[in-house]
């Protein structure tokens, strides 16, 4: 149980970062390495592999050796994760507002 909320933990504090979130959406098109994930971005290389370890870390994203570049692409399993622990809250919610509804159609 702690490793999981630690890897939550992990995978919200990744998304809260809007480069982040921009990487993730890149190489979920398709697999890029870290020089091409690295152009669009005015930060310096070593920023971006930071980024790229923090990713790594949350388990977000995988990395690969192509001859002499390192490959990056997504793995989904830790934003399924999340997807997962989101559809409780909107379960909930979506309950909450039908109770709302119910209660406002009784007032009218």
């Amino acid at each position: 149980m702690v490793e999981y909320a630690y890897s939550l933990d992990s995978v919200f504090s990744c998304l809260a970062d809007p480069t982040r979130r921009d990487i993730l959406r890149r190489i979920g098109v398709s697999e890029l390495s870290i020089g091409d994930i690295a152009k669009p971005y005015p930060l310096t290389f070593a920023a971006v592999s930071k980024h790229l370890k923090v990713l790594e870390r949350a388990r977000l994203i995988s990395k690969r050796r192509r001859g002499k570049e390192n490959m990056v692409s997504l793995a989904p399993q830790a934003l399924a994760d999340a997807t997962e622990y989101l559809q409780w809250y909107q379960q909930f919610m979506g309950t909450r507002f039908d109770s709302l509804e119910v209660y406002l159609n009784k007032e009218v």
